[in-house]
């Protein structure tokens, strides 16, 4: 008998570890940077795994976040009152966004954060060199992104506008039509056209801008040299460099979100855990630790384990009595 209640606390404990680690893995979504990977869980806290040199991955102390953005050494948080924090490297300003209200999305460059506001219109801060930060005429946009040196916005008429270093025809998009959402890559730019397909412009030394008989898709993201595009499916395409596997994500299925890191590629899956693949030597693709109880939730599944132990026990010697 007492071998019987051994192996039934057991199992409650082992019960009590998934329930307590599903929780803890409900991201809804996740965002790539250069060495590091940020990710947005239900309740509106951030986690961050991955290169901190500059302190990127600071964001334990967020609360009520709706949206992130990584930048190359930066990370930009939306909270829920439209204001906007950042974390990380400051050399141009780009964390300096305190000041911000009225933000509905954001976006993170290599050393900019891009802002959209309610209004439609747009700000950024950070490096502007190349007149990446020059978005004080933009009105109408709904959507914005940015790249390595250039800042891209979706306009309501379903144009686009772009301001920043051309390199290759990264911001010729006056022909543009019918788009629905765009990423910005190093000097290349992928944008979602409202049936499904895909248009890219830009350097296309490694074929990431190969994406012309892509279908279905409903949302694209763009790293370095590489592009994703999720589709209706739940299921993921990419092209271009495959130099570290950010490419091989063949596989997978029920992804719900995407991103692309500098060389690395992220999905959060529909029951809320995120699959990762690429370049490593940052442990910015571990996001499975995230999924690894704290000393906090430790302490429920004791809890759990002990009130459920003491439960079959009772029950137990009543049906002896």
């Amino acid at each position: 008998m007492k071998r019987l209640t051994v192996y039934l606390i057991g199992i409650l404990f082992v019960f009590g570890f998934l329930l307590v680690a599903a929780v803890s893995a409900n991201f809804v979504m996740v965002e790539g940077g250069s060495g590091h990977t940020v990710g947005l869980k239900s309740d509106g806290t951030v986690v961050a795994v991955g290169d901190n040199g500059y302190g990127q991955c600071n964001v334990g102390s967020w609360s009520g976040i709706e949206q992130v953005a990584a930048g190359s050494w930066h990370t930009v948080g939306l909270k829920s009152d439209g204001t906007v924090v950042a974390v990380g490297w400051n050399g141009y300003g780009s964390c300096d966004v305190s000041s911000w209200s009225g933000i509905e999305q954001v976006a993170a460059g290599s050393c900019l954060t891009v802002g959209l506001k309610l209004d439609g219109t747009v700000v950024a801060i950070g490096r502007n060199d190349s007149g990446q930060c020059n978005v004080g005429s933009w009105s109408g946009i709904e959507q914005v992104a940015a790249g390595y040196y250039h800042t891209v916005g979706v306009k309501s008429d379903g144009k686009a506008v772009a301001v920043g270093q051309n390199v290759e025809g990264c911001c010729e998009l006056e022909s543009w039509t019918n788009i629905v959402q765009m990423a910005g890559g190093m000097y290349y730019t992928v944008g979602l056209k409202s049936d499904g397909t895909v248009v890219a412009v830009g350097d296309n030394g490694y074929g990431q801008c190969n994406v012309g008989s892509w279908s279905g898709i409903e949302q694209v993201a763009a790293g370095c040299h590489h592009t994703i595009g999720l589709k209706s499916d739940g299921t993921v395409v990419a092209v271009g460099s495959n130099s570290n596997g950010q490419c091989n994500v063949g596989s997978w299925s029920g992804i719900e979100q995407v991103t692309a890191g500098g060389f690395h590629t992220v999905g959060v899956k529909s029951d809320g855990t995120v699959v990762a693949v690429g370049w490593n030597i940052y442990g910015q693709c571990d996001f499975y630790a995230e999924a690894i109880p704290t000393l906090t939730e430790w302490g429920i599944i004791i809890l759990i384990t002990v009130i459920m132990g003491i439960g079959v026990m009772i029950l137990r010697k009543r049906r002896l009595a």
